[in-house]
C-alpha cells in the first residue's frame, strides 16, 4: 500500500515510529508536511500538490495533525476524503476532538461518564456557574490549551474566582471542571484501534502538580484496565468518530470518567511503558479497513 503520513516533523518519535512500522509491513510510505500542501478545488477531479507534484495513487492517509494547525491540517485530510483516498482519522472527527466543549457534549450526550463541568462567558454568570459544578476545589481549563498548559487547579473559591476573572479579561474560552480528589493526581490513557483498546499506561503527575501530562514531567507505567474502562474508553472514540484515539480516564468513586480524546495521541509513552507494538497495530487496522472512498463521517458535522 501506498501511504502518506501527514507530519510537520520526521524525527518526532510518533512519526518515525510509524514510517519504519509501515516499511517494515511492506509498504511505501511517505512523510508530507500539511503546511507545505495546497489544492485544487474541482467538481470533476479534485488535488493535492506538494512541493510542485501532485499526490496520486495513495491508499491511506495516517493525519497526525498538530493542535496549532487544526485549520490547515484537516482542510488537507478533508481533500483527500474527497480524492477517495481512505483517511485513518476523519477531518470531522478531528475537529470534533479539538474542540473541548464541542467532544464533552457529545459525549455527554450519549450518556458518557465526565466530571461535571462548566462553561460560561459572562462575569455575572461566575456565582451560579461555581454552583454547578459543586465549587472549590476546581480545575480551569482553556479549551485550546494542550499537553496540560493552560490548565489550572483553583483550591478556593476566591483562587477560582480570580482564574476566571482573568481568563475573561484575555478573551479566552475556558472550561471549569469538578477536582477528583481521589484520582490522586493519577489518570489513564487508553490507545484505541478501531473497536477497542490497544494499549493502556497509567500517568502519575510529579509531587506537587496533580496534572499527568509526560510533557509535565509526569510518568508511566503499564497498567490493567476493567471491563468497563475499555469499554468507556473504545465507546468515547467511537461517538468522536475517531478510529485511532488517546482516551484519557480517570479513576473516581463513581466509575471511570472521560477527561479528552485526543485525535493525535503520541506513542513513546505508550510504546515505552506498556511494550507493545502500538505502530504496526495502526497498520493492521489500515490493512483491514483501508478502501477506495471508504468515508463513514461523510456529510455529518
Amino acid at each position: 500500500m501506498k501511504v502518506v503520513i501527514l507530519s510537520r516533523n520526521r524525527k518526532l518519535y510518533s512519526t518515525r515510529r510509524l514510517a519504519e512500522a509501515g516499511e517494515q509491513r511492506g509498504h511505501e510510505i511517505h512523510v508530507i508536511d500539511p503546511l507545505r500542501c495546497y489544492m485544487k478545488l474541482s467538481t470533476s477531479r479534485p488535488e493535492i500538490h506538494y512541493k510542485g507534484e501532485a499526490l496520486e495513487g495513495f491508499d491511506a492517509v495516517i493525519p497526525r495533525i498538530g493542535a496549532s494547525i487544526t485549520f490547515y491540517g484537516t482542510a488537507v485530510v478533508r481533500q483527500f476524503e474527497m480524492m477517495g483516498v481512505y483517511t485513518v482519522n476523519e477531518s470531522v472527527a478531528i475537529n470534533r476532538s479539538r474542540d473541548k466543549l464541542r467532544a464533552l457534549q457529545l459525549l455527554s450526550r450519549k450518556g458518557v461518564g465526565l466530571p461535571v463541568t462548566g462553561f460560561a462567558r459572562a462575569p455575572d454568570d461566575t456565582d451560579d456557574l461555581l454552583k454547578l459544578v459543586k465549587g472549590a476545589p476546581l480545575v480551569v481549563k482553556l479549551l485550546e490549551g494542550t499537553q496540560g498548559k493552560g490548565v489550572v487547579l483553583a483550591e478556593t473559591r476566591k483562587a477560582v474566582e480570580s482564574l476566571i476573572d482573568a481568563f475573561r479579561g484575555l478573551g479566552a474560552n475556558f472550561l471549569v471542571q469538578e477536582y477528583i480528589e481521589e484520582a490522586g493526581g493519577a489518570d489513564i490513557r487508553c490507545f484505541v484501534i478501531g473497536d477497542r483498546v490497544h494499549a493502556a499506561m497509567l500517568r502519575q503527575a510529579p509531587e506537587g502538580d496533580f496534572r499527568s501530562n509526560l510533557h509535565r514531567g509526569g510518568t508511566a507505567t503499564v497498567i490493567k484496565l476493567t471491563p468497563e474502562e475499555r469499554r468507556v474508553a473504545a465507546r468515547a472514540a467511537r461517538i468522536v468518530g475517531l478510529n485511532v484515539a488517546g482516551v484519557d480516564l480517570i479513576r473516581s468513586r463513581h466509575g471511570p470518567l472521560v477527561l479528552e480524546v485526543n485525535s493525535s495521541p503520541g506513542l513513546e509513552g505508550i510504546e515505552t511503558s506498556t511494550g507493545k507494538d502500538v505502530a504496526g497495530a495502526i497498520y493492521a487496522f489500515i490493512e483491514k479497513n483501508a478502501r477506495p472512498g471508504r468515508t463513514r463521517m461523510r456529510g455529518k458535522g
